[in-house]
């Protein structure tokens, strides 16, 4: 199983003014069979409090998989991309690259995303945006690749297994 944390990025819905439709639609689109949503929080758009959230999920609970999502834009308040790096030791550019490239064929509107992903240890980030629509679409582009990159970085298969 991959230990999965969902975190959820708005002020809105930190506040209790806005429900959080975006973290319940990503749970329902992994397979309950290969992750493991041990954690989920809201909390607002802050670049500490969102770097201690991301640290605190990498280091304490130890989860193989973070997946963000909020702040991507390019509103002054949209910082997950940039505390996202700041935590993160070895980026993945080619998460992003490809929700971008597989985006474009829905809406122009996905060259204006600044998601990043990263690896910290044992934990793969990935920064999705903060719409169900967008969050579930871009998640659909990946999924099918993130076992075996987990599989690879947990050590647990990967380019010499057979």
């Amino acid at each position: 199983m991959i230990k999965t944390g969902i975190l959820t990025i708005s002020d809105k819905g930190s506040r209790n003014e806005r429900a959080d439709g975006t973290g319940p639609a990503i749970q329902n689109s992994l397979d309950e069979n290969i992750y493991a949503v041990e954690y989920y929080k809201i909390i607002p758009d802050e670049m500490d409090l969102i770097c201690e959230e991301l640290i605190h999920m990498c280091d304490d609970l130890k989860l193989d998989l973070i997946l963000t999502n909020g702040g991507t834009g390019f509103s002054k308040r949209d910082v997950t991309p940039e505390a996202t790096l700041k935590v993160i030791k070895r980026p993945t550019p080619g998460i992003p690259e490809a929700m971008r490239q597989m985006s474009l064929a829905i809406t122009p509107k996905a060259m204006l995303s600044r998601a990043a992903a990263g690896i910290r240890d044992n934990t793969l980030i990935i920064n999705l945006p903060g719409s169900p629509k967008g969050a579930v679409e871009n998640l659909s582009f990946i999924l099918p690749a993130l076992p075996h990159g987990m599989e690879i970085l947990k050590g647990t298969g990967g380019e010499c297994a057979r």
